[in-house]
């Protein structure tokens, strides 16, 4: 038995459920690190895996969950004295009778550009976890609740590069419908599958009830098997377990069996009563594999687009022709970019291609730091631009989403090199209808080079519909004939090929006076012939006239809403007879208020910005009248799903950068600023995660308060000792699991004890609002933003 044979078979395959919860209520104290288990009670664990097994489970996580370098740091123990004996653990309790993956969780630390730990360092990271656990002997890989998918990449990276084992991936989600850092299924699924994911699906967070609208997602956005690991319910923050019962438990996940479900398993709370319930319920029951006709698509970190109606391609970050472009290249201005990148997008643009070619310049580190920087602030699909194989891979490996790759063509040697990392990394790939001959004269042969191309990805395993053939403008000054058949070719390889299109149009008026009017014209002409991918300045009103008009004729903008909101209320203003470029709205580069800036992330800038207002402006109206209300705007359009945690992040960071020049450039006494508070943070006794108080930490920072950061497994004595000291009107609390709520209960009643006149928020995923009263606490806080309301609350 392997798990291909098990994901062939007609039938469910069956997991197993929480094992820290388990250990738990075989004792597991206080403070006690649950993966050091199979050292210091492994008959414990053995006995678990039994159990599981016993119940039915044909897939075993062995205790490895934790098992990294950085969670183990703490504990004297390295990986390699961890790994192995869990992994020997399980499958001497699964005894023949159960496949044991190496299970992978979260390092605990969060990644560029959210958080400070570099993507390399995290694929080093699991690498230790899988080079230990595969001569260990596991059958294969479950990565699992994650929340962040640069995270994911990291880790299936890691064991792809390793080992040939299969890999699971299960993310977790909130019950917004997205993960903590804004991830949805379809940008895990686009990306997951790309990367040679062999299952995907969701686990921890949620009860099996919340799980429909997620599979739903999933299965609109992969041909993969889905994996459901949900908990046993939400917990009882008083300890007395999780809400739902194993029948209950058992009853919900039947009902997911007819919506293409595969693997069905438990995480906190269940049990093996619940494992055995589960099989019993899907005895018999045979998967129901809906139809899954996954379209073709990019994604970012947060934005999936579907090429289901025609997308356009911002063109202007690109040095080729490009004056200004070309010197803020030489000069590293990364901020220049980011202006292009956010002005193109506010345009219409739907994906942005990335070219930062110069002779004088370091391809390859400038484009790691444009696609790190680029994905810092804006959600929209990038097209990693260059003819070189190893910025292409340096880009694609850092890249969080599915990429489409510029280019390959219809020479061989240019296929092989580029393709495979196409395939690797999961991306999309323009091929260009050109070879070493050059560009063919006629439709044919650009159609015969496209079939070519198309052979040779399919060849790699790249899905047809991630190929989009370029069939190449020429200009019409020149080759005039050409346009007709640039045409033709395009409107063949969609009818002949079924395949996507993509065509830079600007190329086609180059010598010619009107050409406004020229390329709005082919533009017009493409897109009746198939085009889907038109590569242009979003910036030019005619151009995006074309496409928006082409929507609404073809049906594609229903109810005219997209033109209605565009032009509604806009006086039309088109130049067709200029020489020039013509019709093209003004790119920004230092026309953004500071406001504006700070919303849009823009460390960089955020600095020099506050300067030349200075100039005017006392730091206290800049403080009270544009950083804390641009930071409100922001944290309003967080609480409404309009942007992400790295959104937020990047915003206050663009803040703090504001906060800083203010703080230099005091002119006196009667124009200081002085930090709001102070406030307490701590995670408390036994808890030893502390990503979300980390966040609390820089939010508040950057709207004024200063934060007296314990860390994380503090004492209460120590919280109570830092609010007597520094005199802190506010304690913010942090606990992640069940087990340590007692501590801050603890913590609690120390501070009332000693009568500290403090107020006390407290937050963290296993509490609630009742429970938050229930042990005295003064607030509770859902997220990061609603601990600044707070402290605006006690503070001002």
């Amino acid at each position: 038995m392997d798990f291909y044979e098990l994901l062939k078979g007609p039938g469910p395959v069956i997991l197993d459920g929480g094992m820290g919860t388990m250990l738990q209520a075989r004792g597991l104290g206080l403070g006690e690190h649950p993966e050091l288990a199979a050292l210091e009670h492994r008959d414990w664990v053995v006995d678990i895996h039994r159990q599981y097994a016993q119940a039915g489970s044909q897939i075993l996580c062995a205790n490895t969950f934790g098992a990294n370098r950085e969670k183990l740091r703490r504990t004297g123990k390295t990986v390699t004295e961890v790994v192995p004996p869990s992994i020997d653990a399980a499958r001497e309790g699964a005894a023949g009778n159960a496949l044991v993956a190496l299970d992978i969780g979260p390092i605990g630390q969060l990644l560029e550009p959210t958080g400070s730990l570099r993507f390399e360092e995290a694929v080093n990271i699991f690498k230790e976890v899988v080079l230990a656990g595969v001569p260990a002997g596991a059958d294969l890989v479950l990565i699992e609740t994650m929340t962040d998918l640069q995270e994911c990449r990291a880790a299936l990276l890691a064991v792809k590069e390793c080992c040939s084992l299969p890999v699971m991936v299960t993310m977790t989600y909130e019950d917004r419908g997205r993960t903590f850092l804004g991830h949805s299924p379809a940008c895990a699924a686009l990306v997951l599958e790309g990367m040679g994911a062999d299952a995907i699906g969701v686990n921890c967070s949620l009860g099996p009830r919340e799980m429909p609208p997620l599979v739903e997602e999933l299965t609109r956005w992969s041909t993969l098997p889905i994996a459901i690991k949900p908990n046993a319910g939400l917990p009882d923050p008083g300890g007395a377990g999780y809400d739902i019962t194993a029948e209950e438990f058992a009853a919900a996940m039947a009902d997911l069996a007819p919506m293409g479900v595969k693997l069905f398993g438990g995480c906190c709370g269940t049990t093996p009563e619940y494992i055995a319930l589960l099989k019993r319920a899907l005895m018999g029951q045979a998967i129901r594999e809906p139809s899954r006709q996954v379209p073709a698509a990019v994604c970012g970190p947060t934005l999936a687009v579907p090429i289901d109606r025609v997308r356009v391609i911002g063109e202007r970050i690109n040095p080729t022709g490009k004056k200004l472009m070309k010197e803020a290249l030489r000069r590293g201005d990364v901020d220049y970019i980011l202006n292009q990148a956010l002005t193109q997008v506010e345009a219409g643009a739907d994906i942005l291609d990335v070219n930062v070619g110069l002779p004088e310049v370091d391809e390859e580190e400038m484009m790691v730091r444009a696609v790190k920087a680029i994905q810092g602030v804006c959600d929209a699909p990038l097209q990693l631009d260059s003819t070189d194989p190893k910025v292409l891979e340096r880009a694609l490996r850092v890249y969080c989403g599915k990429a489409i790759v510029n280019s390959v063509n219809g020479d061989r040697e240019t296929m092989e090199a580029i393709l495979p990392l196409v395939k690797k990394y999961g991306a999309a790939v323009v091929g260009l209808t050109l070879d070493k001959d050059g560009i063919p004269k006629t439709a044919q042969q650009r159609v015969d080079i496209a079939r070519r191309i198309l052979e040779a990805a399919l060849s790699y395993g790249i899905r047809r519909e991630d190929v989009y053939i370029d069939c190449l403008t020429l200009t019409a000054s020149a080759e005039q004939e050409g346009a007709s058949q640039t045409l033709d070719a395009l409107r063949r390889v969609k009818d002949e090929l079924g395949l996507k299109t993509v065509l830079g149009v600007s190329n086609i008026s180059f010598g010619l006076p009107a050409r406004p009017l020229v390329n709005q014209t082919f533009l017009t002409m493409a897109m009746t012939c198939g085009l889907d991918l038109p590569i242009l300045n979003p910036n030019t009103d005619a151009m995006m006239a074309a496409v928006r008009g082409y929507h609404l004729l073809m049906n594609v903008d229903r109810e005219a809403r997209a033109f209605i909101a565009a032009y509604g209320n806009a006086e039309i203003k088109t130049s067709i007879t200029s020489g020039g470029a013509g019709g093209q709205t003004p790119v920004p580069t230092e026309g953004r208020s500071l406001a504006q800036i700070v919303e849009a992330g823009l460390k960089g800038e955020a600095g020099e910005a506050t300067r030349r207002l200075l100039e005017t402006t006392s730091s206290m109206d800049i403080v009270d009248h544009i950083l804390i209300p641009a930071l409100d705007r922001v944290g309003a359009n967080f609480e409404a799903g309009k942007v992400f945690l790295p959104q937020l992040i990047q915003s206050a960071g663009a803040a703090q950068a504001a906060f800083e020049v203010i703080r230099q450039e005091m002119s006196g006494p009667s124009d200081q600023t002085s930090g709001k508070g102070p406030i307490v943070l701590a995670t408390v006794k036994g808890d030893i995660h502390d990503i979300g108080k980390n966040i609390v930490k820089v939010l508040l920072e950057n709207y004024g308060y200063t934060v007296i950061d314990l860390g994380k497994d503090v004492d209460p004595g120590d919280v109570a000792q830092a609010v007597r000291k520094h005199q802190a009107p506010l304690v913010g609390l942090s606990a992640l699991m069940t087990t340590t709520l007692k501590s801050m209960e603890d913590t609690i009643a120390l501070l009332h004890s000693q009568e500290l006149s403090c107020k006390i928020v407290v937050g963290g995923a296993v509490l609630t609002p009742e429970y938050a009263v229930q042990i005295g606490a003064d607030f509770y806080a859902r997220d990061a933003k609603e601990s600044v309301d707070v402290a605006k609350r006690v503070i001002g």
